[in-house]
């Protein structure tokens, strides 16, 4: 399927108690460019992201992955339907090296299945393919001299680098990122913006969360606004800087500011 939304997610519904976290009526997410999730702190768009994801359970409504009915689906049978995410706090293994990090996100491992392990002869060429894939990207993002180094001695930014490009092992269609640039130091963030806006470019739809209206508008072609679980907008950067309604719903304490230098809390 190459035409349409890769994603869309229909009356979907996530209530906690008496609370309506998410209540999102329709949206669609265009295939092959990067989508910002953006609200202010008790929008929904977190437990949005973790049911479009499969990290959490939908009470109510569909989402769809290229048409294909997803919901209720876990996350590791998402990733092997080319759906991948990051998150907000790193899940490296620390006590693993970068490398063994990398190769951990490969798909279809045949050394995994036990009487599959016990014969060297059935996977070993298929390891040798998977770690100069992982030395590829990895030097794709400046991460060679730590190949071997334990993912527990990189600095924050770098493992936020190592967990993208962990992901990008799985060479998924859509890629996921809960605000990947919470923690980065400037120097990193700059470097970890440019390998996201080629991404669409390799063929691969991005979604990510973010608060910072700097990077939303430097990297995303579209941008969908939550408020009270409900999507209030959609738009370009341009248009939701300037939408009156998304000022009024969350910005009213800097209304009047240039949006892109207010970081949305």
């Amino acid at each position: 399927m190459t035409d349409g939304p890769i994603i869309t997610a229909t009356g979907v519904v996530k209530t906690f108690g008496g609370l309506r976290a998410v209540d999102v009526d329709k949206l669609e997410i265009r295939r092959n460019k990067i989508t910002a999730l953006i609200g202010p702190n008790g929008a929904g768009k977190t437990t949005f992201f973790n049911l479009l994801t499969g990290f959490d359970q939908v009470d109510a409504g569909e989402i769809t992955l290229d048409g294909q009915n997803i919901t209720g689906t876990p996350p590791h049978r998402l990733a092997a339907k080319g759906m991948v995410r990051t998150f907000q706090l790193t899940k490296a293994l620390a006590k693993l090296s970068t490398l063994e990090n990398m190769k951990l996100g490969a798909l279809h491992q045949r050394g995994e299945k036990f009487w599959q392990a016990l014969i060297p002869g059935l996977w070993t060429r298929q390891e040798r393919d998977i770690e100069a894939r992982a030395e590829a990207i990895l030097q794709r993002f400046n991460l060679t001299h730590m190949r071997d180094e334990f993912a527990g001695t990189m600095s924050g930014g770098q493992r936020k680098l190592l967990e993208m490009a962990r992901a990008l092992m799985t060479d998924p269609r859509v890629v996921m990122l809960d605000e990947p640039m919470a923690g980065v130091n400037p120097a990193l963030a700059q470097s970890l913006l440019e390998l996201i806006k080629m991404l669409p470019a390799e063929g691969r739809t991005v979604i990510f969360v973010e608060h910072n209206m700097d990077v939303v508008q430097e990297i995303s072609d579209w941008v969908v606004v939550m408020a009270e679980g409900r999507i209030i907008a959609q738009g370009t950067p341009a248009e939701i800087k300037s939408n009156k309604a998304v000022v009024d719903a969350y910005l009213g304490a800097h209304h009047g500011e240039d949006l892109s230098k207010v970081e949305l809390a």
